[in-house]
């Protein structure tokens, strides 16, 4: 099978990265910007978070069903990419453009303009990435594709946690984070154009047998591979997470350098983008599950260490960022792929193919994964008298440093166990 140029694969993978440029600063930064600069406890900050997810991840297998239905009409799945887009960066201008409301009503804008979000976010995720697993029917050329997607979304991730540090030490937090939405509102409409215009064709690919609207969950249940998939995702997914919610308390507070937030974030997310070629390179020599596996391996033995970290020890987690950061990529480049390839067994099975079912429920997962690293970590840190801002002891430092480095590092241990046991 021919392999789709690089300009063209360019082309698709240049949309991951305002998707990327938006998901960051919804994981990292809305719940220090709400809670840290705009009063709101920690507590409602996570449960508004958690609520918002779970809402928002009932619909991502329908939005999934939806798309399926839709891919050989016209505009196919790229018509949900047309309508997300503009939507999302409505919602993101407003996120974190808020009003001048007392802490005790922004509560109502933060859900409002989060359901806004998430459902853009889903509106394209789910149907760009299921448009990617329809590329190719080969599964190293199928790594390549998700490579070229995640690639571009961590340069994505790289702008969005530079920019946003930059700006608000340039002119304060609220004026810097609504600078920052400027400068995603173009770019977001440019990559969506982009993308639509010259992406590699979809393959032909036969529509699912079965048509109901709860085939969006009936389907994608009946695989065992994909169930086996999941669970490795979902543990997996929030042992990256809680790391994600808690980063900018940790920086400040643990380490006590926040100045170089933007300095740690950068160095992880750019180590990510330098080691996906490796990981692509190695899934094609040993095995994408295999692959996976190393790349677990390397982040807990990078990430455990930053439970030993106190205030000044800037270059310990700075290799800490560097070392676990390679492991991201990994994560990123390998589950989508497999994904792909999981999805063959309906085709040999004579299901026809339901990709947008399937990422549906995999976009389901990762908020979950999300929701609940936001709905708990958050509150167990309030819990043990965890406050920004403040002078908090030695057991509420102990506390947030082992939730933020020993909890994920167990959870990516029984993610391996569970993948290593997995076909």
């Amino acid at each position: 099978m021919a392999r789709a140029s690089s300009p063209r694969l360019a082309a698709y993978g240049f949309l991951g990265f305002p998707l990327a440029m938006a998901a960051l600063p919804i994981y990292v930064h809305v719940p220090h910007f709400y809670a840290d600069t705009l009063g709101l406890s920690l507590a409602s900050v996570g449960a508004l978070l958690l609520a918002a997810r779970f809402l928002d991840a009932i619909q991502d297998p329908l939005l999934g069903w939806w798309s399926d239905r839709r891919r050989d009409k016209r505009g196919g799945r790229w018509a949900f990419v047309m309508a997300g887009a503009p939507l999302m960066a409505l919602g993101m201008v407003g996120l974190f453009n808020p009003p001048a409301w007392p802490a005790s009503q922004l509560g109502y804008w933060l859900i409002a303009n989060l359901v806004i979000v998430y459902t853009a976010f889903s509106l394209v995720t789910i149907s760009y990435q299921a448009y990617g697993a329809e590329i190719s029917d080969d599964v190293s050329e199928r790594t390549r594709v998700t490579a070229w997607r995640e690639g571009f979304a961590l340069l994505g991730v790289f702008l969005a946690a530079a920019l946003p540090e930059v700006l608000k030490q340039a002119m304060g937090d609220r004026e810097g984070f609504a600078r920052f939405t400027w400068f995603f509102v173009p770019i977001c409409l440019a990559a969506a154009s982009i993308a639509i215009l010259l992406s590699p064709p979809a393959l032909v690919k036969p529509p699912p047998v079965d048509g109901r609207i709860f085939a969006a969950f009936t389907t994608p249940m009946r695989n065992l591979r994909f169930r086996r998939l999941g669970l490795v995702f979902m543990l997996n997914g929030i042992a990256a997470s809680i790391p994600a919610t808690l980063v900018l308390f940790f920086i400040e507070d643990v380490v006590k350098r926040p100045q170089l937030t933007a300095v740690f974030l950068i160095a992880y997310f750019a180590a990510g983008a330098a080691g996906l070629p490796g990981w692509v390179w190695l899934a094609r020599r040993i095995g994408k599950k295999k692959a996976w596996l190393v790349g677990m391996g390397v982040s807990i033995l990078a990430f455990v260490w930053a439970y030993s970290l106190g205030a000044g020890d800037t270059t310990a987690y700075f290799a800490i960022c560097v070392l676990s950061g390679l492991g991201l990529g990994a994560d990123l480049a390998l589950p989508p792929s497999l994904l792909a390839d999981v999805i063959d067994d309906d085709e040999r099975n004579g299901l026809g193919r339901s990709e947008g079912a399937y990422f549906g429920l995999w976009n389901l997962a990762t908020k979950m994964n999300l929701a609940l690293a936001a709905g708990l970590s958050l509150p167990l840190l309030g819990a043990f008298g965890y406050a920004p801002k403040a002078a908090n002891g030695p057991e509420a430092l102990f506390v947030l440093s082992a939730i933020y480095a020993l909890l994920p590092c167990a959870l990516k241990a029984l993610a391996a166990i569970a993948l290593w046991r997995s076909p």
